[in-house]
């Protein structure tokens, strides 16, 4: 079986089962594990390089609200890696191509390849997922292997966060405009021994203000925004440190989003022990040192008393 994923979670899932060697093409922000990305990419963003928060946020919104699209897909190239198996997603309309023109152009291709959508929006459809792209690439037992052992790690947060004090948590996807973590993010935080004060389960993201946020008085901001990494995240927060100070939060916390928060693949699962170890760091987690080091950092916030 030939496999062409058009979504990096599902890239992930791939090789998480070890279909990894039947994957013969990826999307341009396929990047884990490493191996994905010498593959041949598929799929382009027309969005510019180079752009700030605000513009990014307002050239998606425009695109967006004139129904075109933010993805290119490579038909040619789609074409000549002749899959036998299509995977997507049709959660988000900003992190993959359209499912519909995925659809229209599997129809197409010579070699009629069968899509699937992945449809996560909590954590049990990931783990749903996990097992239905493990049913069609013919490993079931690698499937249910992978979702018992992430069902484990999941329990064990559970217990180690039993009994503790919940902070009041605010999981920011973007600062400008300040945006809300929805889907499966506000599970993680529970999990993880806290209590998301704006985020809603298994709901969509959603666009706030600043006057909110502070209403809702977070005693842990966790900056997470959609697609950076832990460096790009730490430079975000530091950019809008005079913002973020004024919401008073005890500790801000800059993370590797892009790792195990944006995608609904299998390392969300070490973003709740991320976050667990975050929020109760006396706490035994699986999740810790270097690893921890490399995947969060405490951002310093300028006084509100700074602001002009």
């Amino acid at each position: 079986m030939r496999i062409a994923s058009l979504v990096p979670s599902a890239t992930e899932m791939l090789f998480a089962l070890g279909l990894g060697d039947r994957v013969v093409a990826v999307t341009h922000e396929c990047d884990y594990p490493p191996a994905a990305g010498a593959l041949p990419h598929v799929t382009r963003s027309v969005i510019p390089a180079g752009l700030t928060a605000a513009e990014i946020d307002q050239a998606v919104r425009s695109r967006v609200a004139r129904g075109e699209a933010l993805y290119e897909l490579d038909v040619p190239r789609l074409t000549a890696a002749a899959p036998d198996l299509v995977a997507t997603q049709a959660v988000c309309e900003v992190c993959a191509v359209s499912y519909d023109d995925v659809v229209a152009v599997a129809a197409r291709l010579p070699s009629r390849p069968l899509v699937v959508s992945l449809h996560s929006a909590t954590l049990d459809d990931v783990l749903s997922d996990v097992t239905h792209l493990a049913e069609v690439g013919g490993v079931p037992e690698a499937g249910a292997a992978r979702v018992g052992d992430a069902r484990r790690r999941l329990e064990g947060v559970r217990r180690a966060v039993a009994g503790a004090e919940r902070p009041r948590v605010v999981a920011l996807e973007w600062l400008a405009p300040p945006m809300v973590g929805g889907h499966w993010v506000p599970e993680m935080v529970r999990i993880a021994g806290g209590t998301d004060v704006l985020g809603q389960p298994g709901a969509r993201s959603r666009t706030v203000s600043w006057d909110e946020v502070r209403a809702a008085r977070p005693e842990v901001v966790v900056v997470m925004p959609c697609g950076y990494d832990a460096g790009a995240a730490r430079r975000e927060a530091e950019a809008h440190s005079s913002t973020l100070g004024a919401l008073r939060a005890t500790t801000i916390y800059a993370v590797d989003a892009s790792s195990y928060f944006s995608r609904p693949g299998p390392r969300l699962v070490a973003g709740v022990e991320l976050l667990a170890g975050l929020f109760h760091p006396g706490r035994a987690l699986a999740l810790r040192g270097q690893a921890m080091a490399e995947a969060a950092s405490a951002v310093p916030a300028a006084s509100p008393a700074s602001q002009g």
